[in-house]
């Protein structure tokens, strides 16, 4: 066993979300007439909070309105609470990843910039069963990634060491973290954001290359 804490993101790692943020992101915007985004234009506005989603998708005249964008926010997030496993699937393999890390005694948890009621909602949907140490999303009091805080909270519930931990993400955000954290990091191919992500430590194209570097 490489490492005995993985620590993985949410959105674009374990999760494509992406159908259903960008659905509920175009009904606030159908409600004001706005432009409408399609999934491959939202692959790259995701990534740092549903704020930041909102504003990018935003004409840019409207994304600096403060009140506008508390209001496209609120009914983003009505939305989105109503609908959000509708078309969101685990990536292939990752299902049997996580059970197979579990099962062979590593620690696992999850360090999302998703709002922390979807990031429990949707681990709990999808990995039932799983002893999480931690699943941390933009919760009140720790800053976003690339800030390490949320890392460190990790690896410090956890009782292990950063040089335990690996990080395991599909951008450049992941990557930065983990580098802040002083953990090692594992860009994967399949996400939003893989070409950043390939300047991780190591690269995985599939699940079982992943599977390789954690377990091998």
């Amino acid at each position: 066993m490489k490492f005995k804490l993985v620590v993985f993101d949410l959105d674009g790692t374990l999760l494509d979300t992406i159908e259903d943020l960008g659905v509920a992101v175009n009904h606030a915007l159908s409600l004001r007439s706005l432009p409408l985004h399609d999934a491959a234009q939202y692959r790259l506005m995701v990534g740092n909070g549903v704020r930041k989603l909102v504003q990018r998708a935003l004409p840019e005249e409207l994304s600096g309105d403060g009140a506008f964008v508390d209001s496209m926010l609120s009914d983003f997030m009505d939305y989105y609470c109503s609908h959000i496993d509708i078309h969101t699937r685990p990536y292939p393999g990752m299902e049997a990843l996580v059970s197979r890390l579990d099962a062979s005694g590593v620690r696992l948890a999850v360090a999302s910039n998703k709002f922390q009621e979807g990031a429990e909602r949707l681990v709990r949907g999808f990995f039932p069963g799983i002893p999480f140490v931690r699943v941390m999303g933009a919760a009140e009091g720790l800053p976003l990634k690339p800030d390490p805080a949320v890392v460190l909270d990790i690896v410090s519930a956890s009782g292990l060491t950063p040089g335990d931990t690996v990080m395991v993400g599909d951008s450049g955000t992941d990557v930065d973290t983990a580098k802040a954290a002083g953990v090692k990091s594992i860009g994967v191919a399949w996400g939003f954001r893989p070409d950043a992500a390939a300047r991780a430590d190591m690269y995985a194209c599939d699940a079982a290359q992943l599977e390789g570097y954690l377990l091998g």
